[in-house]
């Protein structure tokens, strides 16, 4: 299967194909213009480096070749697809007219500058080819261009008096520039099938991210209706029961109930917006977010900063909050852990954080679009945007071990 520039279809999905459409089309455009300038130069050559002979001639032919490439650009214009597809198809055209005026030219009028001038332009015929964004059509165009421009040098060399090492040093030349030109079309190429990717990837993560919204509420809302609001309710109950015995029993239910409702809440609203990380740093906040996944999940949790300085407040500590809690909530509700180790240390500007538990692990791939783990591969982006990366790897003998990294300025 091809794109409709006659490309194979790039990995990648729909984005990635839109992206590789649209720069062959900017390509191909490239070459409509680039082949104008072709044009006033085989025009410019005749008019002002005209040969001794078969002037008529040499006039025609860049006529005809003006007409050509106007029909090419026109054809592209309102030829959709199919024309960019084939558009390649023209440089053919290109090469045949320096290739009849080179020996019309070089061979009849020796004494004229007219074929050494018309010459040059073979060298432009490999850059308009670079503008495709397949490197084998590109190939396919600049060979010919090589083998031709050294056919006609043999063909003209003895009416121009010109030694072999001349002809065959600008040859190699052309063929060095050709050369470069396939592999500029491989490097665009693959710029634009990276590009493509990283559409594809955005597009993934806004709609993850979509979800990871909805996700992040609805455990809100869960959080809050089988935690603070049942205690609550135990408390009207509890009112009503003191209200009408005077039960000293029931004050003390009422009482545990409040008092459990308000850490509830305190830890809600800390998940939210720890003002402990502020106020008391990083390694305090994460305890707090450790203790409660600790005691939603059923493990222990332990968190060790001896590489982190108490009074340390980083530009990276944000991020580094909101992953840890991200990471953490995925062993209480995934793992099935039995324990879960916090490492914090800051050297050299760089701020890291491991998150090793001994659960059922995850994969590898956990933290990329696709992988299962929508939060989990919001982080990473978020992440990798700061310039950090996020690893996973497997524990020794069971778990999972993420690993953060980022770059972090003290504040």
């Amino acid at each position: 299967m091809s794109t409709p520039t006659g490309a194979p279809v790039p990995p990648g999905g729909p984005a990635v194909l839109a992206v590789a459409v649209e720069h062959a089309r900017r390509g191909v455009r490239l070459q409509v213009a680039l082949r104008w300038v072709l044009v006033a130069f085989v025009a410019l050559t005749v008019a002002f480096v005209p040969p001794a002979h078969d002037v008529v001639t040499c006039v025609v032919i860049a006529a005809c070749y003006g007409l050509f490439a106007l029909a090419i650009a026109v054809w592209v214009h309102s030829g959709g697809d199919r024309a960019v597809r084939l558009a390649w198809v023209a440089l053919l055209g290109d090469l045949v007219v320096l290739a009849v005026l080179t020996l019309l030219t070089g061979v009849s009028t020796p004494q004229s500058w007219t074929s050494d001038v018309v010459t040059t332009g073979f060298l432009l015929l490999p850059v308009l080819a670079a503008t495709q964004l397949r490197p084998r059509v590109c190939a396919a165009v600049v060979v010919p261009t090589v083998v031709v421009y050294l056919v006609a040098g043999i063909a003209t060399m003895e009416a121009n008096l010109e030694p072999w090492s001349s002809l065959l040093l600008r040859t190699a030349i052309a063929a060095g520039v050709a050369a470069g030109c396939v592999g500029l079309s491989r490097i665009q190429r693959s710029r634009v099938a990276q590009i493509g990717r990283l559409v594809q990837t955005r597009g993934e993560l806004l709609g993850e991210l979509g979800d990871l919204e909805q996700r992040e509420r609805s455990s809100l809302s869960e959080h809050l209706h089988d935690g603070a609001l049942q205690y609550v309710l135990a408390a009207r109950m509890d009112l009503d029961d003191a209200r009408d015995s005077g039960d000293p029993e029931a004050f003390e239910r009422l009482d545990r109930a409040l008092t459990e409702t308000s850490r509830l809440l305190r830890s809600t609203v800390a998940e939210l917006h720890p003002a402990v990380l502020a106020k008391a740093g990083l390694p305090a906040a994460v305890r707090e977010l450790a203790a409660a996944a600790a005691a939603r999940g059923g493990f222990a949790a332990d968190v060790r900063a001896d590489g982190w300085p108490a009074d340390l407040r980083t530009t990276a500590d944000p991020l580094l909050h909101r992953t840890a809690r991200e990471l953490l909530a995925n062993v209480a509700e995934h793992a099935r852990a039995r324990t879960a180790d916090v490492t914090l240390t800051f050297l050299g500007g760089r701020a890291r954080m491991v998150v090793a538990d001994d659960g059922v692990g995850i994969g590898p791939g956990a933290a990329g679009p696709g992988g299962g783990h929508i939060g989990l591969a919001s982080h990473a982006v978020r992440i990798e945007a700061a310039g950090g990366c996020l690893t996973i790897a497997p524990g020794a003998s069971s778990g999972t071990v993420v690993t953060v990294e980022v770059p972090a300025d003290p504040v």
